[in-house]
């Protein structure tokens, strides 16, 4: 069971200062495609609008209503996202996914700031709420796909 120094640690002052601080959060006016993801354990969502030109992301927008583990997972994926193809993308997912789920390492760059979250693995009740923003920008990808 964690303690309070455990909640303490998990709650740090970089995932605070992340979740505060979270870039891209204004609305697109036309993007390519919207999703929105939503964690039925503890109702975070985070909607995601795109732009993509040539499969990769000229343009990103997230809607964040989350706890502070996925706002700063948010804050992450929206500060290094523009650029990326949907493979980078689920590379990454896929690297934070392993991170809190299997022990697997710390996510390559340029999602290497995730490493803030890895206090979360023992917390298996806020990994939706983590992974919502790499959910719903993949989501969003499939229904650009579907639009093209």
């Amino acid at each position: 069971m964690p303690t309070d120094a455990d909640l303490m640690k998990l709650y740090s002052s970089r995932i605070l200062a992340l979740a505060a601080d979270m870039p891209r959060t204004e609305r697109l006016e036309h993007p390519t495609a919207t999703a929105k993801r939503r964690s039925p354990l503890c109702g975070s969502t985070v909607t995601v609008d795109l732009q993509v030109e040539n499969g990769a992301i000229t343009d990103y927008a997230q809607d964040v209503k989350a706890c502070a583990l996925g706002q700063a997972a948010a804050s992450v994926v929206g500060a290094n996202i523009i650029g990326l193809t949907e493979p980078e993308v689920r590379a990454g997912r896929d690297a934070l996914h392993a991170m809190l789920k299997e022990n697997g390492p710390v996510p390559g760059a340029p999602f290497d700031g995730l490493e803030v979250l890895e206090p979360a693995k023992d917390y298996k009740n806020r990994h939706a709420s983590i992974m919502l923003a790499f959910d719903a920008t993949l989501d969003a990808f499939e229904a650009a796909k579907a639009k093209a």
